[in-house]
């Protein structure tokens, strides 16, 4: 034991001095000469293996880390605000999701909003099979319920020129605008004899002829059923018609206040079978979203390797996200690429750290101290 003793001081001192110094090769020479003297001692087996622990730890760690890579957090984008999923192309987190949905949805105390420049519409669902959102309007009048006003109520729908090939309302959708003025660009050039400047009509069997039928318009003092034929004052005989209704394309924008009308309805179907009546249409706004076609081989490949599609914040560009990596193409070339990059460096073994083997050293010298 005395005679083991200062080797091993020495020999511990030598090992932190190679600690320091990264040089691997000698760290482990000298490791081999000290675990060998520790074979001669009479400590317990105990001692010696809470020695060896700190670095078989490190280096297992590093090891793992490694591995991570390959297999990166596939929810990591994925989010919840009340009973909503919010999914790709979606997403609250910043650099989630596709470019063209950025800086569109909010969690709002639970409750998922969206925000154009028409204003905030809170969203009661997202459906991506059928790639719809459907949204709803505070300020919007449906069958039971007439909210008008002289300068306007309700937001309509207005999306920004950009973003307006990814997002814009479902061909099935009617707006019904209320109480437009004669002067309104709706009716520029009005009446004509063939009508053919007036874009009132129905859309999927739903429009004014119908809605006139509504609760809405025998109650309260915005009370202001047309008089007479209501095909007549739903097409433009009665000039101007109490209601017009119209699908998104025939304008490209529902600005209430533009288009100098006092409010607005919408509805939206979503079965093959026409609802009987316009007390059971489904009232709000059904949004439909897309996406580039040549995106979606990208990502497709990025899912299929287990990354997550978002997009670089600086250029809007698509890229995989890859635990720790970003890839602009799909996780297994980033990890090839992250590989090759390793592999090129003059030691490929992991490294424990150096507070790990000063600990290490500190603990032997207070062994060696108290025998």
């Amino acid at each position: 034991m005395s005679a083991s003793k200062p080797r091993l001081n020495v020999l511990l001192k030598q090992i932190a001095t190679e600690a320091a110094s990264s040089d691997m090769a000698n760290f482990l020479r000298l490791l081999c000469r000290m675990i060998s003297l520790l074979l001669m001692l009479t400590w317990p087996w105990w001692w010696f293996r809470l020695i060896l622990l700190p670095v078989t730890a490190a280096t297992s760690s590093e090891g793992n880390n490694v591995n991570s890579n390959a297999a990166p957090h596939s929810t990591y984008c994925r989010s919840y605000c009340g009973n909503i999923t919010v999914d790709y192309p979606f997403a609250l987190r910043t650099g989630c999701g596709h470019s063209g949905f950025r800086d569109l949805l909010y969690c709002i105390n639970g409750v998922l909003m969206l925000h154009i420049p028409s204003g905030s519409y809170r969203v009661l669902d997202i459906d991506y099979a059928y790639r719809g959102v459907t949204l709803h309007d505070p300020g919007m009048s449906d069958c039971y319920s007439l909210l008008r006003s002289p300068g306007g109520l309700g937001n309509g729908f207005v999306v920004e020129p950009w973003r307006a090939p990814y997002l814009e309302p479902d061909p099935d959708n009617v707006f019904m605008l209320l109480g437009c003025r004669a002067d309104s660009p709706l009716f520029q050039g009005f009446p004509s004899p063939e009508g053919k400047h007036l874009p009132c009509r129905n859309v999927s069997g739903m429009g004014c002829e119908e809605y006139y039928r509504c609760p809405a318009w025998d109650e309260g003092p915005s009370s202001r059923r047309p008089r007479g034929s209501a095909s007549a004052s739903a097409y433009g005989v009665v000039s101007p018609p109490e209601c017009c209704a119209l699908e998104f394309g025939a304008i490209r924008a529902i600005n209430v206040s533009h288009l100098r009308c006092e409010g607005y309805s919408s509805a939206y179907s979503l079965a093959p079978l026409r609802a009987a009546g316009p007390g059971a249409w489904a009232y709000g706004i059904r949004v439909a979203y897309s996406l580039p076609a040549d995106h979606q081989g990208f990502c497709g490949a990025c899912q299929a390797t287990g990354g997550v599609c978002g997009y670089d914040q600086g250029t809007d560009a698509d890229i995989c996200l890859c635990h720790h990596y970003n890839s602009t193409s799909n996780c297994d070339s980033a990890y090839a690429a992250a590989t090759a990059e390793s592999s090129s460096e003059p030691s490929i073994m992991p490294k424990p750290s150096l507070a790990t083997l000063i600990g290490g050293f500190l603990l032997f010298r207070n062994i060696l101290s108290s025998t």
